[in-house]
């Protein structure tokens, strides 16, 4: 299977540089196998069962981006990846040199950093303050808005890049399908009985890491850290039983539970994943997924595609395309029924 299969052209004027005015105001694309129904995000409670759950995750976004200086006086763009403990991290650092180990930063103007080695494309980095990182990066650090938006992070995004129910910091990109949900939405689907069960995935920023392979099984994914509470599992495992079906609210509940039944039972508790979905993947737990519109060439529109079957979904986004949804983090939602093979 070759990346190139995974292509589309996608107008640049369809990348969406700020959300809607609303929340829920988004357009929603429902796809039933080759049946397609164009509507709006606020019809999302009249599609879901009685007895349906929702699995949401539940991630904080980190103001995880720095700018700061070298020894040398260099420039240098520091984003963390993810936090090791209480003065540790990982971070992808652009620099016209990249630093060596054992040389020292200054971030953020305050911030003395020590680099104390290199795991791939990350760097290893310790903060050499008091304050923990975590403190640290809400201080000085800023919201980290994926590559595709060209204007930097302000007030309006500090809100609406984050869920409403947001709550586990450790995420350095939104898990973009809750960016939908209000709280009178959620409101309203539990009024109506639709269950909601939440799981965190940590996304982190390799999410935005091309497919660089002409062959899609040469790909190495990058890991990410889940947890799963026992309380979603007996909330999935009930729905099942009333004969409810599983909703993944974006690719990374969806991860985030297809990793935790490898085995073929769902289990709670906590992990990384380094899944990588293609199609041919046999999926065990969910049966929809609700997600925004992908990069092109990306793994996450290879997951789509064996979710939603390959013909069916490149149709699909032609078909966004052509009748102008909007794109990628701030853009426009899909509903699609998985597919079985």
């Amino acid at each position: 299977m070759l990346t190139d299969q995974f292509n589309f052209v996608l107008p640049e004027h369809l990348i969406a540089q700020h959300p809607p005015e609303r929340r829920d105001a988004s357009r929603l694309l429902c796809i039933r196998g080759e049946a397609r129904e164009d509507l709006v995000f606020a019809d999302l409670p009249s599609l879901v069962r009685e007895h349906d759950l929702l699995v949401l995750n539940d991630a904080r976004v980190l103001k995880a981006r720095l700018f700061g200086v070298k020894e040398s006086g260099g420039k240098i763009e520091v984003l963390i990846e993810r936090i090791l403990d209480e003065h540790h991290a990982l971070a992808q650092v652009r620099a016209s040199h990249a630093p060596k180990p054992g040389s020292r930063l200054l971030l953020a103007g305050h911030l003395p950093v020590t680099v104390l080695g290199r795991e791939r494309e990350f760097f290893n980095l310790r903060f050499d303050s008091t304050e923990n990182v975590s403190e640290l990066l809400e201080q000085y650090g800023q919201l980290p808005l994926p590559p595709y938006i060209t204007h930097a992070a302000n007030a309006e995004d500090e809100e609406r890049y984050q869920t409403v129910y947001a709550s586990q910091p450790g995420s350095v990109a939104a898990p973009t399908a809750g960016l939908h949900f209000d709280d009178a939405m959620l409101a309203t689907l539990r009024a109506q009985g639709t269950q909601l069960a939440y799981l965190t995935l940590h996304v982190g920023a390799g999410t935005y890491q091309p497919v660089r392979v002409d062959d899609v099984r040469d790909h190495v994914m990058h890991s990410e850290r889940y947890a799963i509470p026992q309380a979603t599992v007996n909330a999935i495992l009930q729905a099942r039983a009333r004969g409810g079906r599983i909703i993944a609210v974006g690719t990374t509940s969806l991860r985030a539970l297809e990793s935790a039944a490898q085995l073929g039972q769902l289990r709670a508790g906590e992990g990384e994943t380094s899944i990588f979905i293609t199609p041919g993947y046999q999926f065990n737990v969910v049966d929809v997924l609700l997600t925004n519109f992908h990069l092109p060439k990306s793994t996450l529109l290879m997951l789509v595609c064996a979710f939603g079957g390959m013909e069916a979904m490149l149709a699909a986004y032609r078909h966004a395309v052509e009748r102008q949804y909007r794109f990628f983090s701030y853009g426009d939602a899909m509903l699609i029924e998985r597919q079985h093979v």
